[in-house]
């Protein structure tokens, strides 16, 4: 049975791809995905024959959620992801939980006779990924709550406050990051970010411009 890697040289060269625009997977977070195209039924399947990890990407082009074409450009950077939890439907359908392991840059594709795509790839940029409290300590926790907060009143959004507190602040900002509503490149540079800080960094940004345009709009009307 195999175990969730706990450092780089826990890693293959070789991962299949699951390209999913919009789809973010940070280190340490967990994903739900429903799995009901053949081709990554096959890639599931294969998964859970051997290592059990996905590699989510995205594609360039984010007019297609999952391209069939297998020759569709990707994005260089996605993240591995460690299948934690599986069930069979009857229909065939896969439910998993992808579990962030680390991210990864595609160093060149794979010709295999799969229905799915395979790449080879390299974590050397990423090894501080299996951290956990890598970069914590720069992190302005305080002024990044005081945003959420505003944000989470400005969307609507209910958050249990009273359990944050006792949230880690890497768990805290890549969870705010996979909640956050933002399109396919936004989400890609919040997974590019060569940091906690600068992942937290471009979230504010990011909700501070949403709700400033927002006051903008209500003030021109």
């Amino acid at each position: 049975m195999s175990k969730r890697p706990r450092s780089g040289s826990d890693i293959d060269s070789s991962v299949c791809l699951f390209p999913l625009s919009g789809a973010l997977l940070l280190p340490h977070t967990q994903r739900p995905l429903v799995i009901f195209e053949p081709r990554y039924i096959s890639l599931v399947d294969a998964a859970l024959g051997g290592n059990r990890l996905v590699g989510l990407i995205q594609p360039e082009n984010d007019d297609e959620e999952s391209p069939a074409d297998q020759q569709a450009p990707l994005r260089s950077v996605g993240c591995l992801g460690y299948i934690t939890q599986f069930e069979e439907l009857p229909d065939g359908r896969y439910m998993i939980v992808l579990e962030g392991v680390c991210r990864f840059e595609i160093t060149g594709e794979v010709c295999l006779d799969t229905p799915y795509r395979t790449a080879d790839i390299s974590v050397e940029r990423f090894l501080s990924d299996f951290d956990r409290s890598a970069g914590e300590a720069a992190v302005d926790r305080d002024g990044f709550l005081a945003v959420m907060r505003d944000y989470a009143e400005f969307a609507d959004i209910d958050f249990d406050w009273a359990s944050i507190k006792e949230t880690s602040t890497t768990d805290l900002v890549n969870t705010c990051c996979l909640l956050s509503p933002y399109g396919a490149l936004e989400k890609q540079v919040l997974l590019e970010a060569p940091s906690l800080a600068r992942r937290a960094e471009t979230l504010v940004a990011l909700a501070e411009l949403e709700m400033t345009r927002s006051r903008m709009g209500e003030k021109l009307q």
